[in-house]
């Protein structure tokens, strides 16, 4: 019987890519990027977002999911493929080390971001006025890959306000739906303490992200945030000496 055809094309010095058949059985596809790999140091597919088995095929074939390449032109038409690889020097996927590897590639991940929450002796809040939105946050940031959130918000407070406050304990975990362009994340808030307030006067701004920093109200929460950040604030505050909201979505 003929096997289902597959097609492997050299398209750069040392890159070989692999297409197949719609109704090509995973262990053909296998044997193919394997011999690929005998003269190529890396092997490629790219995948119709829109085609779930063929997303399948490549991940049971050993190729790892690298991300989306756009504006592709197929057939004259421009569309989005999906980038999955494998490289010689990748852990074999019947190893613990290359399966894991395999399904880190593929499975879902989710931004997350860090937030401090620093209070005065009058119970005001500490936040931001941001260079790169109208609306004011509280200090923090992104989580970097491979970094503990804990101490992600200590670094982003010492960038951004050079201040050395260590994270205490998480407050809240906050669900931030998909939004203006960006995919959906999760917003953790750690307690940095109660100070006083002249601890601004030490304040040293990334002035390419910070405007300006100081102890607000409740009030000037409400007034200066997006209404996601009071509600975040609020669920924060409430959380203070528990049991508050551990979990909400949009703040609320």
């Amino acid at each position: 019987m003929t096997e289902p055809t597959t097609a492997v094309t050299t398209v750069a010095e040392g890159i070989a890519r692999i297409t197949w058949a719609p109704d090509q059985p995973v262990d053909v596809v296998r044997r193919q990027v394997a011999a690929a790999l005998v003269e190529h140091p890396r092997v490629e597919a790219l995948i119709d977002p829109d085609d779930p088995a063929a997303q399948r095929v490549a991940t049971w074939s050993g190729l790892r999911r690298e991300g989306v390449m756009r504006g592709v032109t197929v057939d004259g038409r421009t569309v989005d493929r999906i980038v999955y690889a494998r490289l010689a020097t990748d852990a074999p996927v019947h190893e613990p080390e290359g399966f894991r590897a395999l399904l880190n590639s593929f499975l879902p991940r989710k931004r997350a971001i860090s937030q401090m929450l620093i209070r005065d002796r009058d119970e005001r809040v500490l936040l931001c006025q941001l260079t790169y939105k109208p609306d004011w946050d509280l200090p923090g940031g992104v989580v970097e890959v491979g970094e503990s959130p804990q101490l992600a918000v200590a670094r982003e407070v010492e960038e951004e306000l050079g201040l050395h406050i260590e994270a205490g304990r998480l407050l809240l975990t906050d669900w931030l739906p998909p939004w203006s362009g960006w995919d959906d994340a999760l917003c953790l808030v750690f307690d940095g303490g109660s100070h006083d307030a002249v601890i601004t006067e030490r304040i040293v701004r990334q002035t390419r992200e910070i405007r300006s920093a100081e102890f607000c109200t409740p009030d000037q929460v409400r007034e200066r945030c997006a209404d996601f950040t009071a509600r975040r604030v609020g669920s924060a505050l409430a959380n203070l000496a528990g049991p508050g909201p551990a979990y909400t979505e949009s703040g609320g």
